[in-house]
């Protein structure tokens, strides 16, 4: 049978077919490879055809539904730390602040000037407790601002005051040492100004007892101002824009009523800087007391280390290179098994009736060869003669010469009425 087929003139064609089909199917593959663009999930899809041909890719379905509800649950996971990123993440802790001083008597036999005069030396320090971060935060890193007053009565107006303030180009530093002539203990007065990030602010006393809150952030305030609204109902009912005053907001707002927007603008002058934290401290010059060291505990905010792995695992692009290598892998295979299912029907539409598939067959490359041709009208039938008798013909002659002698005579009109002008 296979020998007799082969004399088939159709034959070679059905075997150029398959091999162009191939052909075809390769470069598409190609060029889906190449794209940059991103497949969608349908194209995942094995058809229902395969799906009953093979009832086990059926386990496959099941893995590409588990991997649709993945996607969409990670998908939430990156939306849910996107907007975590987009707020404060802090974490209370406690910076250990070191007070120490030591004093240098003054030595008759000393060669330089230093050494013959007494002289004392303070120094603040400070260390995060329990700090399990590999890289320590430089102490001067929680400050804003850091003065430390001494005795105005010993060292005069101009030089009893060691001021330290941050500047955009402040370079951190792990303490502060301060060094003065002087023989008698000295009483100092520290004041430092945290630096808060995002900024806080202290509230006016009226405020601060209304909310219970002595010093939060804008963010923090405005939300507790809100609830308070809400807790009390001055919502107008009619206009939810506006507020409407009871006598604590009366006091210190200074209004009856107000629009809630107008709030942000109104708490200006109502939100003070924040206390300083004081400490005092007596720099002793006792000889038998050659070091003295204060320890006090200040409770500051730092940075919740979270939020950094939050930020690594956003930008992380290792396991999306992955997933997509491994999504070209399952494209490749899908769309070979789409092939092989296309080479599987043409062999089986073939073994069943090989005549009437070859009929059919040329039947659609003719109609292929049409549309790659721009060919108009049945050439076949064009070219038999019985074809110009049927009665059309007499009126498409009719119409031609109609048309032809239209023609003409718009171009004899127009001639005449180039002459006239």
């Amino acid at each position: 049978m296979a020998q007799h087929f082969s004399r088939w003139p159709g034959c070679y064609a059905i075997s150029h077919h398959s091999n162009m089909l191939s052909f075809s199917l390769s470069l598409c593959l190609s060029l889906r490879l190449c794209s940059a663009k991103r497949r969608k999930m349908a194209d995942k899809i094995l058809p229902q055809r395969i799906r009953e041909l093979v009832p086990e890719s059926q386990a496959y379905m099941d893995l590409l539904a588990f991997e649709r509800k993945l996607d969409q649950t990670i998908m939430r996971k990156r939306v849910d730390i996107q907007e975590a990123l987009k707020r404060p993440m802090k974490q209370k802790r406690k910076l250990r602040l070191y007070i120490s001083n030591t004093f240098n008597p003054a030595r008759p036999d000393a060669d330089d000037s230093d050494g013959s005069i007494a002289s004392w030396e303070l120094r603040v320090e400070g260390k995060l407790l329990d700090d399990p971060g590999k890289q320590k935060k430089k102490f001067s890193s929680f400050f804003k601002s850091l003065v430390i007053e001494l005795d105005k009565d010993l060292y005069g107006p101009d030089n009893h005051l060691v001021e330290w303030h941050r500047t955009p180009t402040t370079q951190e530093t792990d303490g502060f040492q301060v060094k003065r002539p002087g023989d008698v203990s000295v009483r100092c007065t520290l004041l430092l100004m945290l630096d808060y990030q995002p900024p806080q602010f202290k509230l006016d006393p009226r405020l601060a007892r209304l909310l219970g809150i002595h010093t939060q952030t804008r963010s923090c305030i405005i939300q507790a101002l809100w609830q308070y609204v809400k807790t009390n109902k001055l919502q107008d009912s009619h206009d939810k824009e506006y507020i409407n005053c009871d006598k604590y907001f009366q006091q210190i707002f200074d209004c009856p009523r107000l629009k809630f927007s107008e709030i942000p603008q109104r708490l200006t002058n109502l939100l003070l800087p924040p206390d300083p934290i004081v400490i005092n401290h007596v720099i002793s010059v006792d000889p038998n007391d050659q070091k003295k060291t204060a320890c006090y505990d200040i409770d500051v905010e730092v940075e919740d280390p979270l939020k950094s792995q939050m930020s690594s695992f956003l930008l992380s692009t290792a396991n999306q290179q992955e997933i997509a290598s491994l999504d070209n892998k399952i494209h490749e295979t899908i769309e070979s098994i789409n092939q092989l299912k296309i080479q599987r029907d043409f062999m089986l539409s073939f073994s069943r009736d090989p005549k009437g598939y070859i009929q059919d067959w040329l039947k659609s490359q003719s109609r292929d060869l049409k549309l790659m041709t721009d060919v108009v009208g049945n050439p076949e039938e064009e070219r038999r003669a019985a074809f110009y008798h049927e009665p059309w013909s007499q009126e498409a002659v009719s119409r031609y010469f109609y048309c032809k002698i239209q023609q003409r005579r718009q171009e004899l009109e127009q001639a005449l009425a180039v002459r006239n002008t």
